[in-house]
């Protein structure tokens, strides 16, 4: 009998991926939130999970050898600009308390699926053992 870690670790282990790609820009965000016309950006957790999942990709195509590559390796979802609650005259798009709360919620939610996969792990490690 094979053990598959894909099986044994389910959605967590593309969760992780995931989150830790959104809390790097929430993090983005905050860090510009006084900077004039910077868009704050997200990502739709839900749709980049499910092509994560799916193993799909989807990304834009250089059509030119200087164009830098954008998105996120490995799991096929663009970040989207935020539709701003009510934009500043600079142009700035961050909702600091917004993105806060966001940042706060997604690194709950990390440390949750970092969790499960360290108790599948412990679990995984005991059955191999014997004990």
């Amino acid at each position: 009998m094979s053990l598959s870690f894909d099986k044994a670790l389910g959605i967590h282990a593309d969760a992780l991926q995931v989150r830790s790609r959104r809390l790097e820009l929430l993090a983005s965000n905050l860090a510009n939130a006084d900077t004039p016309n910077y868009k704050a950006r997200d990502i739709d957790f839900r749709a980049a999970l499910g092509h994560a999942q799916q193993g799909q990709s989807v990304t834009m195509t250089r059509t030119h050898s200087a164009h830098q590559s954008v998105g996120m390796p490995g799991l096929g979802m663009e970040p989207q600009y935020r539709v701003p609650s009510q934009p500043s005259l600079d142009g700035n798009t961050v909702d600091a308390q917004m993105e806060q709360a966001a940042f706060s919620q997604n690194a709950v939610q990390y440390q949750a699926s970092l969790d499960f996969l360290n108790a599948r792990f412990r679990g995984l490690r005991t059955a191999l053992k014997g004990e």
